[in-house]
């Protein structure tokens, strides 16, 4: 991909906070339910505290993901750790609409095949052939990326 960076997409570092206290908070609250008032029933206790020890390992993994950005290249997308998150000849659209499924503040990427799952907690994830960009990013950065990127799959349709 080309190195030039067009645009970027940055943590909100309020929205990164929050995004990773209110995980941190659900993860220890289910975990001193657990331990503190156990259910009479044992498998009750265990999903309890299964489920606090998936919120404070999702959290971690927020918290290392939103330490980096997205960057909208004239390749296409990546993130600013360098992983490629699509090329733009991989993209066939954006929509960043009221009804679709998509992240907070952020946009979906429509690509022409199927790609590997992967998922970035608060920044994107990838499934099938979407990609949903934003979560704890600003609204603002979100929307420029989309329109950024729907402008240059517009013009290499032209030049078609």
């Amino acid at each position: 991909m080309s190195d030039e960076v067009i645009t970027t997409l940055y943590p909100s570092p309020t929205r990164r906070f929050l995004g990773i206290g209110m995980l941190l908070l659900l993860g220890g609250i289910l975990i001193y339910t657990g331990l503190a008032y156990p259910p009479d029933v044992l498998g009750w206790q265990a999903f309890l505290l299964g489920m606090g020890a998936l919120c404070l390992w999702v959290s971690e993994r927020m918290r290392h993901a939103t330490s980096h950005g997205v960057e909208l290249t004239k390749g296409g997308l990546r993130g600013s750790d360098g992983e490629v998150i699509a090329s733009i000849d991989e993209i066939h659209s954006v929509d960043r609409s009221m009804f679709v499924f998509k992240p907070s503040n952020g946009f979906v990427v429509r690509l022409k095949r199927s790609s590997s799952a992967r998922w970035m907690p608060g920044l994107w994830w990838r499934m099938g052939k979407r990609i949903g960009i934003g979560g704890v990013t600003p609204g603002g950065g979100g929307k420029i990326m989309a329109d950024m990127l729907a402008a240059m799959l517009k013009a290499e349709d032209l030049d078609v």
